[in-house]
């Protein structure tokens, strides 16, 4: 059954949908929040993306559901899946479950989108702390290659025994990393091990550490972002 989260998300792409042309060109950018926020609160982030190949972007804003997080007694919270602790440390403990059931929401939210027209090449998915670990795990889960996930101070949120798991296709779509350096909740290190990681698997990832940024995200930072969004268009538009 469609949980409430995913009907908002497929009557804003009902009420935003225009023409088949336009849909299959324009790209479409689904932002996933951290733990303990919301989708509107980060709605200020498209502000920072200027660039005129952007101008006709379609954003996507959802918010978790309320549950209950390990890592905060129990509290009942806005939150794609369970974490048991915090801070993150490379090695902390997964719930990988609870992950995989997040997933296939925003599957259910991508899959919807390229029903309407966007091609898969259009679809970036990009995501912040707990946002940023369900990013990569979409990504890396989705039958098609899309056009790129961005994760922002995120962490892997499996083992390397979900590999096995990826499609081909999947692994063909373009990571980017990027990570605070004075980072307290998920430290560095949780984010330089996602690099083993996705050569393991594959995948290619590009790493961008930021000095002196905490758990959180800067201009500088997404303005490169949305470079990276633009070059992978011209990439997927100069192939087609």
């Amino acid at each position: 059954m469609v949980n409430k989260l995913l009907r908002n998300c497929f009557l804003c792409i009902s009420s935003c949908s225009g023409s088949s042309d336009a849909m299959a060109r324009r790209p479409f950018i689904l932002w996933l929040h951290g733990l303990g926020d919301s989708g509107p609160a980060n709605e200020n982030v498209k502000t920072v993306f200027k660039s005129p190949e952007l101008s006709d972007a379609k954003w996507l804003f959802p918010s978790a559901p309320y549950n209950p997080v390990t890592c905060n007694n129990g509290r009942v919270m806005p939150s794609w899946f369970d974490v048991p602790e915090l801070p993150f440390k490379a090695g902390s403990r997964i719930d990988e479950a609870s992950i995989l059931e997040a997933v296939k929401n925003v599957h259910a939210i991508i899959d919807e989108e390229i029903a309407r027209g966007t091609r898969p090449e259009n679809v970036f998915i990009c995501g912040l702390s707990q946002g940023g670990a369900l990013t990569l795990a979409s990504v890396l889960l989705y039958p098609k290659t899309l056009g790129g996930g961005a994760v922002l101070s995120g962490w892997v949120p499996f083992t390397s025994s979900v590999i096995n798991q990826f499609p081909e296709q999947a692994k063909k779509t373009p990571i980017l990393w990027s990570h605070g350096t004075d980072d307290k909740l998920v430290l560095l290190e949780a984010g330089q091990a996602a690099l083993p990681f996705l050569e393991q698997a594959g995948v290619t990832c590009e790493f961008k550490a930021y000095p002196g940024l905490a758990h959180w995200m800067s201009n500088k930072e997404l303005q490169y972002i949305e470079s990276w969004i633009k070059s992978r268009m011209q990439s997927s538009s100069s192939s087609s």
